[in-house]
Order: C-alpha cells, then structure tokens, then sequence
C-alpha cells in the first residue's frame, strides 16, 4: 500500500534535516534526542525510577524501571533501546517503555548499554546479557515474577533482544518466556537482503545510514560480520529459542532479514508471530498516538506480552496489516 498518509506528513517535516551518515556522532545523537518533542504524550505508569547496577567492567549500568498500576508481583521485560548500536537512549525510548508498561502491564527494565563509536562491538551485547540476568536475579526487587521474563527490543536493539536469548540458550540461562523482536537487525548490510535496495531512501532510514551505524558498531569488521552474537541470523541453530515477535515494516530496509529471521525461527521449531505492518517505516513504534496505524502495532505488541506472560504464546503466520 502507499506509505501511510500520517508517516508521509512526518517524513516531510524532516526532510530539512541533515542525513544521518554526514554528521558527526554527537550532532547525530543531539538531532535524534530532538525528535522526543514531536512524540505523542504515552499512556501513565505507576512509578518510574533508575537504578545504577556494576557492568561487566565494573561500571554502572543503569537500568530504567517502569512499574505498572495495580499489585504485583508482575511479569518483567527487559528493553534494549534501537538506533544503531550508536544513537539513541532511556529518553528517546521513554515514550515505547511507558507505553509497554502500561499496554501489557508488566514492569519494563530499559537498559543503558554502552554505545559505539566509544565501545565497539561486544560491549553492547555483553551488557544487555548482564542486565537480563540481574533483572532476573533480582526481580522480587523490582516488584517483578523471576518465573516470567521477557526480553525485547526494537532495531538495534531487536539485534540484541535476538542476540540475548541465542546467549541465555548457550551459556547457561536463565530461561526466559519470549523474545519481542521489533523491526530487528539480523544481519550484515552488505550485500543486503531485497529491502536493502527496494527502501535505500526515502522512508527515513536509508542504506548509507545503516552502514554509517555498522562502520561505528565493528569498525573492523573482519570475519566478526557473520558472527552470531553481531548478526543473530548466521547462528548455527535457531532451535530451542523462546517464542518470538518479530514486526517489519513495509517501507524498511530491515524488513526482509527481520522476516527471514522469523522464517529461520520457524523452521527450527520455535512458535513465532511475525506482522508486516503496510505503509508504515522504520521506528514507527515511536509514534504510537500521533499515528493510528503505530498506536495499533504498540496495542499488537502488547497483546503479546499478555498472552505470552500468561503462558499462552500466540502463532501467526507473516501477514500484512
């Protein structure tokens, strides 16, 4: 379908800003941390503090706790935030946590993990496993059920959700209830699945963006490219990995490696549900209340949550909405 005619409006109020890849890295974060101010209010939560825990170099790691309204003890997920291993914070990502929170009440722990250029490929994967697993250890702490932990994320932080479970699977837990993977990084830019070329510009993310954000993320990348623990899809098994969301969107160059992810999924036994969401564009999630077709993914993926916390994880094939 044609691009959705509110993402068409937001696409043309931002096409007097500079492109990603031609900034320097702290322009690019400030001109990321400016669009917070265009997002729609997000739904109210119960209680919203921080929490400093040690790193794997010892540290901080901060973590931000959403608590829901109601009595818990509830189900947990834990967030890693996207844009590209190098953009991007709690702040830009509050609005999608407070509205998962509240959409799915479930506590939602959203991890500060350290960002390229400053720490290249492993740090971030190496934090957001140490934070799943304090979250679990600690989650009688955080008012959260140890027995019902979800991880997630969206973009690059969908690479690290993927990432985390194939490493919760290998190095010994804990066990988690699903994966929540939103328009997800699976793999290498080059040579690119389909989307790569069908949406290279236009639609907000671009090809040279994604390599100007790899660039900083593995800046030499060697043999490191198809490394599961970078690009989760060349992993030797995709068996024995908890159930999976995983959203695209039409106007993506991430849509298809997101899909063929949940194909890889799917043909290793794992219980997916995978949506294609039409005429809509990478980060769409951050718009949930200024688009009606985003507020109707954010509702999706908090259904389930629900499902899933309740032990009930839903099968859908690949559709188009």
């Amino acid at each position: 379908m044609p691009v959705d005619p509110q993402i068409q409006a937001l696409l043309e109020a931002g096409r007097h800003l500079p492109r990603t890849e031609t900034l320097s890295v702290p322009e690019a974060r400030a001109q990321y941390e400016a669009r917070i101010a265009a997002m729609a209010p997000p739904a109210k939560v119960a209680r919203v503090e921080e929490r400093d825990i040690p790193g794997p170099t010892g540290a901080p790691l901060r973590l931000r706790l959403y608590t829901p309204e109601g009595r818990g003890p509830f189900p947990l997920l834990v967030f890693f935030h996207g844009s590209g291993f190098v953009l991007c914070s709690l702040e830009t990502h509050d609005g999608i946590c407070r509205n998962l929170c509240a959409g799915a009440g479930c506590v939602v722990a959203s991890v500060d993990y350290r960002l390229a250029p400053e720490h290249p490929f492993p740090a971030a994967p190496e934090d957001c496993l140490l934070a799943t697993r304090w979250c679990a250890d600690h989650a009688a702490e955080l008012g959260a059920d140890p027995a019902r932990v979800v991880i997630g994320g969206g973009s690059a932080g969908g690479n690290l959700a993927a990432v985390t479970a194939l490493r919760l699977r290998d190095e010994g837990g804990p066990k988690v209830l699903g994966q929540m993977l939103l328009y997800p990084v699976t793999d290498w830019h080059t040579p690119g699945h389909p989307s790569y070329a069908e949406n290279a510009e236009g639609y907000g993310l671009t090809r040279a963006t994604m390599e100007w954000f790899w660039g900083h993320y593995m800046p030499d990348p060697g043999g490191t490219v198809s490394h599961p623990h970078a690009a989760p899809i060349h992993a030797a098994s995709h068996a024995g990995l908890p159930p999976a969301l995983v959203t695209t969107a039409e106007y993506d160059p991430l849509r298809d490696e997101g899909e063929a992810y949940a194909e890889r999924l799917r043909a290793a036994g794992v219980p997916v549900s995978c949506t294609r969401w039409l005429g809509l564009n990478h980060g769409f999630y951050f718009w949930c209340g200024k688009v009606d077709r985003a507020t109707a993914a954010m509702a999706e993926a908090a259904g389930w949550l629900r499902e899933v916390f309740a032990g009930r994880p839903p099968v859908w094939p690949t559709v188009h909405r």
